[in-house]
């Protein structure tokens, strides 16, 4: 049903998962632990797989958060379940709140869960390309410094996202990071296909994180695309479905 970072799970008072497709009440192209409430899935069996995302994790349904995702670099500031039931629209939640999961999904996109054991800070980042590229990891960060958390105190751990090896892009594309900075370069290698490459998007967050002073960082090394465990958009497109699923992927700090 889920996974785990051995650097995180080694954190006296903090909970946290990966969650595969495994263990879900859905069906269809959503079949398993679908937690996606902006997919077109039947609203019962969300809200059952996300109750029992929440009990793996240790908190109420309702205080297991996500958020709208819009592929920013906005964070917001989690101090309990939002205000009427509405998602913020944002890519990252932070908070040193008990009793509250901080989740955000993907289905290719990588999840990054962040904790201070120190400060008993953590968050929840959504880093797509166009995120990771914008600095949603950075403001992740300066968001986890205003509630008291030391950078050089955090840990980062990537969870299972699309990997090279699976992920081709356009000659656009790779310009378009290479104008951000030339040594971007450095992320992609050449395609089969004339005219495109592959982008190492994990190796690109681990950079942006060491970069911005994070020490420890752990990465799972899971691919979305090649593994079927986990949902994928980019697989369903391939494949020519209708819609795909997402995973819910939090972290809490224990009451």
């Amino acid at each position: 049903m889920s996974l785990a970072s051995p650097l995180l799970s080694a954190i006296p008072g903090v909970r946290h998962a990966f969650f595969t497709r495994e263990g879900g009440v859905s069906e269809g192209v959503y079949a398993g632990l679908n937690g996606g409430t902006g997919s077109n899935d039947d609203p019962a069996a969300v809200a059952e797989n996300r109750r029992r995302m929440a009990e793996r994790l240790g908190v109420a349904p309702g205080h297991l958060l996500s958020l709208y995702q819009v592929h920013s670099p906005d964070v917001v500031i989690a101090s309990g379940p939002w205000e009427n039931g509405a998602r913020p629209k944002a890519d990252a939640i932070v908070t040193r709140s008990e009793g509250l999961a901080i989740g955000v999904t993907t289905a290719d996109c990588g999840p990054i869960l962040f904790a201070d054991p120190t400060a008993r800070v953590i968050g929840a980042a959504h880093a797509g390309w166009k995120g990771s590229l914008t600095g949603i990891l950075e403001s992740t960060i300066e968001a986890m410094e205003g509630l008291g958390a030391a950078r050089d105190g955090m840990i980062a751990a990537i969870g299972p996202l699309i990997r090279q090896e699976s992920y081709e892009v356009g000659s656009e594309f790779v310009q378009r990071f290479i104008e951000a900075d030339a040594e971007n370069a450095l992320f992609f290698l050449p395609s089969p296909r004339d005219g495109h490459a592959m982008f190492d998007l994990a190796g690109y967050i681990r950079m942006r994180l060491e970069n911005a002073g994070i020490l420890m960082v752990d990465d799972l090394g899971l691919d979305t695309y090649a593994d079927e465990r986990f949902f994928s958009y980019r697989r369903s497109v391939h494949r020519k479905e209708p819609d795909y699923g997402r995973h819910v992927h939090a972290i809490a700090l224990e009451g």
